[in-house]
Parts: structure tokens; C-alpha cells; sequence
């Protein structure tokens, strides 16, 4: 790979996602809205998790941690984003762009694998109840953790230094609405077989947590079957209703995003992306709330004492 050279461009220009001024204007308030609800879902939930004594087990203690990252993740590109609608030239730092390409790759990495995490938690809540306090205890959920954040942010730092190492000579016209790796990486005018490389490899983060959270499930959905009242089934089956949720959203935009390019143009990743980037932290807070009974007690609890408080 030819050694880049930082001086060709100080600042990349975003191109967005449409042309459209008063569309742009429509586009900042949606996004300020859901990246509001956003915010208060997930540090909602963050506080719900650590003041109310039933909801510290693994399963919160890892949902605790999903709603840090969607906080995070969401946080690294819809500020600026919104910001970038209502300025005629969406301009970004050099710096400033690595260190948002850094962000988003570390927390979709930890994404993938706080998922994964939380699929094999559901099987051993399921599958071996009795032993579950023994198999998941707090010492090896932080362990998991602190493993999932150290690895997110090496593979970003990673990913970050070697696409910023290229030489970009040509335009600085990032096809998208926030700083990206493939875009970034079409704008290259030096050798980035090494990078290209690194993409493909990158796949393996997908398709190996990915993997995790289908024989994770294979077993839950045996294990189920098992059960012979149907009370016991839909009580089982309830606990892995919001992380299924999560799953299916998260993991079938990002399949979308990686299918044959042939099939889908650059203009509809983009739109996939909103999805992923912009939605996906809002719905994760929305659908535990309102799918999960324990939080759904927690809470009300919590208003009940706000209300006595109060009187």
C-alpha cells in the first residue's frame, strides 16, 4: 500500500442525502426528533436497569450495556448529520472524520457481539435454568464485556489508521451522509489491496456473531419445544421476545447493506444506513420497554414512588 500522504485533503465534503433544501430541512427535524427519543430511551433504560434491585441480572446487565452502545453508536453520526442539513456545504475535518469512522466501527462491533453475547445468555436461562446463576456470574458477564469493548475498539483503531494511511488526491466527495469505509476507500488514488482485504475480513465479525445468535436460538427453540405446558413455552419464549426483535432489525439491514452491489445501488445503502445508524438505537429501548413485563414493573414502580414523592 503507498504511503499516504495527509497534506492532499484537509477536509472531506459530504454529498448527504438529497439535494432537496427544504427536504434537508424536513430530514433535520425527523432526525433530531428520533435522535431525542433516542437518548432518552436508551439512558432511560440505562438508569431504570441500575436503580431498580429485580432487573440487576445478566440479562439487564447486558441489555444495560446494548443501550450504551446504541446511545453511543447513534451519537457518533446523527448530531453532525442533522447539523449538515442545514448547511449548504457539509464539510468534516480530516481528523474529524477518522475519528467518526473509528467511533461507528467500534460500537458496530461491539454491537455484533454484545448481540451474540446476549443470545447465549438466553440459551443457558433457558436450556439450564438451575445452573444458571453458576454459569453466568458477574465476574464472567464484566469479563465478556470488557473483552466485547476491548476488541470493538481494536478493530476500529485498526480499521481507522489503515484507511486514513491512503492517499486521497482526487476528491474529497464522500458519497454519503457520514463518514463511511467504503466510501472513503472509492475516493483512494493509492493501493488499497490491503484495505479491501481488511473489508472482506471485516466480514467475519458479521458472519461469526451472527453464527453465535443462530445456534444459540437452534437450542432455545428446542429447549422450548420441550416444555410441555403452554404457559411454561410463552413465558420462555416472552424472554427472548425483545432481543429477537433487536436482532432481526439489526442483522437483516446489515445482510441488505452486504448483499451483491448489483442488486442494490449506493444511493439505497445509504437510506439502509439511516436505518441502522439513525432507527435501529431508537427502536432497541422501545421494543424492551414495551415488550418486556419485568421492565414494564420496574418502571411503574418507579412512578409509583415519583408520584408518592411528590404528594
Amino acid at each position: 500500500m503507498a504511503k499516504g500522504n495527509h497534506s492532499e485533503v484537509t477536509e472531506f465534503i459530504h454529498l448527504g442525502l438529497t439535494d432537496n433544501s427544504e427536504l434537508q430541512v424536513v430530514l433535520f427535524f425527523v432526525f433530531i426528533v428520533i435522535y431525542l427519543i433516542s437518548i432518552r430511551g436508551n439512558l432511560g433504560l440505562i438508569v431504570l436497569i441500575q436503580i431498580s434491585p429485580q432487573l440487576h441480572t445478566p440479562m439487564y446487565f447486558f441489555l444495560n450495556q446494548l443501550a450504551f452502545v446504541d446511545f453511543s453508536f447513534t451519537s457518533s453520526v446523527t448530531p453532525n448529520t442533522s447539523v449538515n442539513f442545514l448547511c449548504e456545504v457539509k464539510s468534516i475535518t480530516f481528523y474529524a472524520c477518522a475519528a467518526q469512522v473509528c467511533c461507528f466501527i467500534t460500537f458496530v462491533v461491539c454491537e455484533f457481539y454484545l448481540l451474540s453475547i446476549m443470545a447465549y445468555d438466553r440459551y443457558v436461562a433457558i436450556c439450564n435454568p438451575l445452573l444458571y446463576v453458576i454459569l453466568m456470574p458477574r465476574k464472567l458477564c464484566i469479563q465478556l464485556i470488557v473483552i466485547t469493548y476491548v476488541y470493538g475498539f481494536t478493530v476500529g483503531l485498526v480499521q481507522t489508521v489503515v484507511t486514513f494511511c491512503l492517499s486521497f488526491c482526487d476528491s474529497n466527495m464522500v458519497n454519503h451522509f457520514y463518514c463511511d469505509d467504503v466510501p472513503l476507500v472509492a475516493l483512494a488514488c493509492s493501493d488499497t489491496q490491503i484495505k479491501e482485504l481488511m473489508l472482506i475480513i471485516a466480514g467475519f465479525n458479521t458472519l461469526c456473531s451472527l453464527l453465535i445468535v443462530l445456534i444459540s436460538y437452534g437450542f432455545i427453540f428446542f429447549a422450548i419445544l420441550r416444555i410441555r405446558s403452554a404457559e411454561g413455552r410463552q413465558k420462555a419464549f416472552s424472554t427472548c421476545v425483545s432481543h429477537l426483535t433487536s436482532i432481526t432489525i439489526f442483522y437483516g439491514t446489515i445482510i441488505f447493506m452486504y448483499l451483491p452491489k448489483s442488486s442494490h445501488s449506493l444511493n439505497t445503502d445509504k437510506f439502509a444506513s439511516v436505518f441502522y445508524v439513525v432507527v435501529i438505537p431508537m427502536l432497541n429501548p422501545l421494543s424492551i420497554a414495551l415488550r418486556n413485563q419485568e421492565v414494564k414493573n420496574a418502571l411503574k414502580r418507579i412512578i409509583e414512588k415519583l408520584c408518592l414523592a411528590i404528594r
